[in-house]
């Protein structure tokens, strides 16, 4: 099964993943790490390879053929991890009303400790 997107795409997910991901998916994977960047647009052949991609020129960067889905299944697989996690770091805490309904607010208590003079 092959995927078809443009390079500016293929480039905007590279980039929206977090640090470390090239490492994790070559480790995940069992390839190098040149490799997968080679994949998301690099060019580093002589410690990488190329892995399952054909470029060609066209609008948005150029065309983009992915032959093998591998890695990218797995960057997606890690960006649906961070965004989840992400999710629940920034979502806003619940907040309790600690006071039953149609009570007024107590005073805070003082102790002549607490009090300035």
């Amino acid at each position: 099964m092959t995927k078809t997107i443009s390079f500016n795409e293929l480039r905007r997910v590279k980039d929206s993943l977090p640090d470390g991901t090239m490492h994790r998916i070559a480790d995940e994977l069992g390839l190098k790490v040149e490799t997968v960047r080679n994949y998301f647009g690099g060019a580093n052949f002589k410690d990488g390879r190329s892995s399952g991609i054909h470029i060609e020129p066209g609008p948005d960067g150029g065309i983009v053929v992915l032959s093998d889905l591998n890695i990218w299944n797995k960057a997606q697989e890690i960006l649906t991890e961070y965004n989840n996690a992400h999710d629940i770091i920034t979502k806003e805490p619940h907040t309790i009303d600690l006071e039953d309904e149609g009570d007024e607010p107590k005073p805070a208590e003082t102790s002549a400790e607490n009090v300035e003079p």
